[in-house]
Parts: C-alpha cells; structure tokens; sequence
C-alpha cells in the first residue's frame, strides 16, 4: 500500500483577501416599539374568526350547503352570493369556487384612518374529487 503524504506548508499563509479586515458589530438605534396597530390588528381579526364561526356553523346546515353547492355547479355567482349574505355577517365576504373546492375571504372593514383592510381570513374548503 502507497501513503501519499500531503505536503503541508511549514508557515501559514498569507490571506486570500488581504485587504479585507473583519469590523466590529455595529449597535443600531431602531425606533421605539409601537404596538397600537398590532393591536387594533389583533382584535379586528377576532371579528373575522366569530364571523368565520358563524359561516362554518350555517355551512354545516345540509339544507343550505346543497342550495350552495347547486348554485355554484350551475355557475350562478349572483345565487351564492345572495345564500352568503343570508347568513348575516358583519363583514365582507369574497367567495370564489371551482369543482374541487370553495374559499371563503373574509376581510374587515377598512379603518377611517386607513383606507386598507388590515386583515383577512381565508376559509378555504374542498367539496369535491
């Protein structure tokens, strides 16, 4: 058996990038902490899962998910809209359906201090192969 010994060098190395030296961890200042949106966020999106509970408790009545169901195999986006809005939720709905599957989006209703929405919940349900 042949042992090829490696010819390791004596001294070490200069550096592959000499010009290139390590700088201390800058500290950076970042602003206080401000948890009032977060906050309002928080229980805008409490609303949302009551009213996600609600839909889930009315999608589970047979009677209605088969009007639902039929509505959205004929494609008639105008009935499952109606059905939706009979539950009686306090906030927008936004329901897309395909063979496979529904999505419910929930969203709250846009602050008057900003005109977004600033949350959504997707309930997002398969009914078919």
């Amino acid at each position: 058996m042949y042992y090829y010994h490696y010819p390791y060098p004596q001294y070490p190395q200069p550096h592959a990038y000499p010009g290139y030296q390590f700088y201390p961890h800058i500290a950076r200042q970042y602003p206080p902490v401000d948890v009032n949106i977060f906050t309002k966020s928080i229980k805008s999106y409490r609303l949302l899962m009551d009213q996600g509970s609600k839909l889930l408790d009315r999608l589970g009545n047979p009677n209605f998910d088969v009007k639902l169901m039929a509505a959205a195999q004929q494609g008639n986006k105008t009935e499952v809209d109606r059905l939706i809005k009979s539950i009686g939720l306090k906030v927008p709905v936004n329901t897309k359906y395909t063979p496979t599957g529904v999505t419910f989006d929930l969203t709250t209703p846009p602050d008057p201090s900003s005109p977004m929405s600033c949350c959504t919940l997707t309930v997002h349900m398969k009914w078919g192969n």
